[in-house]
């Protein structure tokens, strides 16, 4: 089951979760997008009431916060990737999950390496997802830059938010109390969407749709049965969202910039 997001975070809503579990639910799986944690607060308190684990997609969080404690750290698992275009990326395909449960995390050795316990003893149906050697080397260099990174990007992002609140032609992302958004993604929202950005297209202004067609309207889940307007907020998302440049050797000049554009769309409409 799927549970529609924030309007404001365009994270889990944590008030509409109790409606969508059953009793095949396993677990509750928040997805911190675009660099910002979930609720968690009011995620954790209602698994614990209802006695199910919390699994955190903390794919695009590295080093995000929510109410002092870091991504990955609440649930019982944190999942973390390392695709070059994160904001820890190795050279090439990588991931790794987090947890302080000994259990889990023989389990997931074992899932990782074909199931086994021991070498050549299968107890599990397992997978081939050993990562290479070189990719943790390159992460254990980067790992040393990534605050330093983080910062730039938070910087990057209050330059664009202060430049862009108010302008009327997007509206800026959304940084929750108590949390600490690392903005993997600035993600503006734009009522025009394909008019701004083909405005800043023009202007040499790459710009990103993260992400056009929500899960729940995908082929592939189509035998869950969702139909248009089963989560209006995460479709609402999908139509207006709008990925703005950001990364962290960006220069506050490039961000006005992109904002600067921004402002003359709003002026000519």
């Amino acid at each position: 089951m799927f549970v529609d997001v924030e309007p404001a975070t365009l994270t889990m809503d944590p008030s509409k979760i109790e409606a969508a579990i059953t009793a095949r639910t396993k677990a509750i799986v928040p997805v911190h997008l675009y660099g910002q944690m979930a609720d968690m607060g009011a995620i954790a308190e209602l698994a614990e009431r209802r006695g199910l684990p919390v699994i955190e997609d903390a794919c695009q969080a590295h080093g995000a916060e929510c109410q002092g404690r870091r991504a990955g750290s609440i649930g019982l698992s944190g999942c973390f990737s390392f695709y070059p275009g994160k904001n820890l990326g190795a050279c090439g395909e990588g991931g790794i999950v987090v947890t302080d449960d000994a259990r889990q995390a023989n389990t997931i050795r074992m899932l990782r390496d074909w199931g086994q316990e021991r070498r050549y003893h299968h107890a599990l149906k397992g997978f081939n997802y050993r990562m290479d050697g070189i990719q943790g080397a390159v992460l254990r260099v980067k790992l040393r830059y990534l605050e330093g990174w983080t910062e730039a990007r938070r910087r990057l992002a209050r330059s664009y938010t202060s430049l862009l609140t108010g302008s009327g032609e997007v509206t800026p992302p959304a940084e929750a109390a108590d949390h600490r958004h690392v903005y993997h993604i600035y993600a503006v929202r734009a009522f025009d969407r394909d008019r701004v950005q083909q405005r800043l297209q023009k202007q040499g202004i790459e710009t990103g749709l993260h992400y056009p067609i929500p899960v729940h309207l995908q082929r592939a889940h189509a035998d869950l049965g969702y139909r248009e307007g089963a989560f209006p907020e995460a479709e609402a998302a999908a139509r207006e969202v709008l990925s703005l440049p950001i990364y962290p050797e960006m220069t506050a000049g490039q961000v006005a910039q992109v904002a600067a554009v921004v402002e003359e769309i709003a002026d000519a409409a």
